[in-house]
């Protein structure tokens, strides 16, 4: 054990935060499954700033953008305090139930 959080954790970490962010705005993942679209992030960026140890307490922040009819990004930040620890940027598309791209409503409400 290094004492360190693995950089790899910190995506589970921006995964978490998105679907809490999403559940906050009125967003249902099972209705969606329901409806033959899943979102999925088709990119991933991190900029590792400073290192997590086990058992820091942070928050992560969560914006969101669109960036062409079906694509969106996800720009969020974990931070301990007023330091950075992390940046991402996840690129996010939905896909219909043939896997093919499709607009989804309830982002285009709040981008």
């Amino acid at each position: 054990m290094q004492g360190i959080v693995n950089n790899a954790v910190y995506l589970n970490y921006f995964e978490h935060a998105r679907h809490e962010y999403l559940h906050s705005i009125g967003l249902d993942f099972k209705a969606l499954l329901l409806q033959n679209i899943v979102l999925v992030a088709t990119r991933v960026e991190v900029d590792y700033k400073r290192s997590l140890k086990s058992g820091d307490i942070f928050s992560v922040t969560v914006n969101i953008e669109k960036s062409s009819p079906i694509r969106y990004v996800f720009e969020q930040t974990i931070m301990i305090e007023d330091k950075v620890m992390a940046n991402a940027k996840t690129y996010v598309v939905s896909l219909n139930e043939h896997g093919k791209p499709t607009r989804f409503p309830i982002l285009e409400k709040i981008s």
